[in-house]
């Protein structure tokens, strides 16, 4: 049998943060003939989901703090995917420390200790993505970052993107950074370095004259996103039997957590067109940890609560019970599988998940793409699946510590534009 991970011609990669895989499935359906040779988490549950799916032994339970370059040098990866822990940095945690967080640490390992001395051994990787949430480019470790790639020789490009402009109904906004060195840098990255951009450019727009005469368009307005109609509805990422009248359903939202903090929870119906970024915290925390779904849609969501808040005020003892019609329940993990693409929705003839590689600026919020992406095709592999022993507490965190797969499919096809043209990926 032929081992792909030996050919030349194949883009090797190291999967550091790799969680339970979310950017190894993106390689894989991505046009890039590329393999995973190592993947590293502390995480032992995530390192358990990730071998499930992808093969065992590929992710091992590792502090990223004790590698050391010698031996990621022995892996002649010359791709690295990174998804570092963006706690330090998200504008959800009012303590966030960025670079004095200790869970900083270990990337900034990788990139100020070890990236220089795989430079001096000529083992470095020529290309690299890095994940991370909103808030991370203001951050100094992001100066760091870029300051030390720049150093080396690397072409960088830095993204926030949302899935919402891909047509998937969650607004889960997040940077991204890609960077390639020499002789690899001279395309695609034809683009001007001090702008975040807030979509994927095309060729078209990497053109002189459109990058003098354009101001990048800022896509902050997510719910104008989730108003058009190329965003997929919320109901064809819903399991099969989500419409069942089963009564109460299994992830319902509990009586004394309605009573409490109802009020506080975004929700949502099965037309919808948006879903709330989903956390890790999902299930556990209220407020911006993810939306709940309303499964009866033919009652007015505020016009309820406002009856529920009256008789509750009044002392009625089942004041509750007002509510119980709106049939108000969370996402189950593998309808968030599906949300976050690591698995197609199951209406796939219904979605088309539009490119951002765009030929005007001016169109760069979505258009309806002819054909479905892999990511919708039955033939895009096998689901994703859970070992029998993760628990559900485990299943949400896990996932909401992950990325969107289309998402970073689509930066990795970009990152790679030009990859048949290169002579050697070795």
């Amino acid at each position: 049998m032929h081992d792909r991970s030996s050919d030349e011609s194949v883009v090797r990669a190291l999967e550091f943060y790799s969680g339970i895989g979310g950017l190894h499935l993106a390689l894989k359906r991505s046009q890039v003939p590329g393999v995973v040779v190592q993947a590293f988490d502390w995480d032992q549950n995530a390192a358990k989901v990730y071998n499930a799916n992808h093969g065992p032994s590929l992710a091992i339970k590792k502090d990223i703090l004790t590698l050391s370059a010698s031996f990621l040098a022995s892996y002649r990866a010359n791709l690295w995917i990174l998804s570092p822990a963006c706690q330090p940095y998200t504008v959800l945690n009012p303590n966030a420390q960025g670079i004095l967080d200790p869970r900083a640490k270990s990337f900034l390992h990788l990139i100020q200790d070890i990236l220089p001395k795989l430079a001096v051994m000529r083992a470095h990787p020529t290309h690299l993505l890095i994940e991370n949430v909103g808030g991370f480019e203001g951050s100094i470790t992001r100066q760091i970052l870029l300051s030390q790639l720049h150093s080396l020789g690397y072409t960088t490009v830095e993204f926030l993107l949302t899935p919402l402009q891909f047509g998937i109904p969650n607004s889960r906004l997040r940077y991204y950074l890609l960077a390639k060195i020499s002789p690899y840098s001279d395309s695609p990255f034809t683009v001007q370095p001090e702008i975040t951009y807030r979509y994927i450019p095309s060729r078209v727009q990497r053109s002189i004259t459109a990058l003098s005469t354009r101001t990048v368009p800022q896509m902050n307005a997510e719910m104008q996103l989730a108003d058009d109609l190329n965003v997929a509805e919320i109901c064809h990422y819903l399991d099969e039997d989500s419409l069942s009248l089963l009564d109460p359903h299994p992830h319902a939202v509990p009586d004394r957590v309605l009573e409490k903090w109802g009020r506080l929870f975004d929700i949502v119906r099965p037309s919808a067109k948006r879903t709330c970024c989903f956390t890790r915290g999902y299930t556990q925390l209220v407020e911006r940890a993810g939306s709940i779904i309303q499964m009866n849609p033919d009652l007015d969501t505020g016009k309820t609560f406002d009856a529920f808040l009256a008789a509750q005020d009044a002392g009625m003892p089942d004041a509750i019970s007002i509510l119980r019609p709106l049939r108000l329940r969370y996402f189950t993990p593998s309808e968030l599988l599906r949300i976050f693409h690591f698995n197609p929705p199951l209406h796939t003839k219904a979605i088309h998940l539009p490119s951002m590689d765009l030929s005007s600026a001016h169109n760069a919020m979505l258009i309806e793409s002819d054909v479905d992406h892999p990511q919708c095709n039955s033939t895009s592999g096998p689901d994703f699946i859970w070992p029998d022993d993760i628990t559900n507490k485990t299943k949400y965190r896990l996932i909401g510590n992950s990325v969107n797969v289309h998402v970073v499919t689509e930066l990795i096809d970009f990152l790679y534009e030009d990859w048949g043209s290169e002579s050697s990926l070795s």
